[in-house]
């Protein structure tokens, strides 16, 4: 009975896998669409800190890949969407914490080369972040790295240098969360 049990949980896990996956009660898209190319659902996880899961990360990528530094240094088209989850994310933390991602995810001449744009990254940041909202950090070559806030188009930063910083905020060697890491990886 116990394996009858086992082969009909893992067939349901196996249909699943294939449906629309939901995290935390957020959606995620199985395809985005980035400078008319479309990308895959490479994987997502949940940002957590000490008991709070404050957002749902999910990474699109052309090609599935398992390697974070790959992806981070890859000059080709993928995307980050984050779904805020927990009222605890706010306009001044979410600032201080990219400022902190960069601290973990660049050298200090790596930054020192990025500061404007990191500048200019953490200044889009000028409106109220509530539970429910949802960016897209989507990067294209040759275009830069384009953010948008529940589909409004907050501006768009221009460099590879750029991207490999940000992105290394989550898929780097000294992630923001390891688990989340793992999930944007399909691990």
């Amino acid at each position: 009975m116990k394996k009858l049990l086992l082969a009909v949980m893992a067939l349901l896990g196996t249909y699943t896998a294939t449906a629309q996956q939901t995290i935390e009660g957020v959606s995620i898209e199985k395809n985005l669409t980035v400078s008319g190319q479309e990308l895959s659902l490479n994987g997502a996880g949940v940002r957590q800190k000490l008991w709070f899961e404050l957002y749902v990360g999910a990474l699109y990528t052309t090609t599935k890949s398992s390697n974070g530094s790959t992806l981070v240094s890859a000059d080709q088209a993928m995307a980050i969407t984050l779904d805020i989850t927990d009222s605890k994310v706010t306009q001044s933390k979410m600032k201080s914490a990219v400022e902190d991602g960069f601290g973990d995810s660049c050298t200090d001449s790596e930054r020192a080369a990025i500061q404007s744009e990191i500048n200019k990254f953490i200044g889009l940041f000028s409106e109220a972040i509530v539970k429910g909202d949802h960016f897209e950090i989507a990067y294209a070559p040759g275009t830069g790295t384009k953010v948008s806030k529940n589909g409004k188009d907050l501006g768009t930063i221009a460099g590879l240098k750029f991207k490999k910083g940000l992105f290394g905020i989550w898929l780097g060697e000294d992630p923001a969360d390891d688990d989340l890491k793992d999930g944007m990886l399909g691990k």
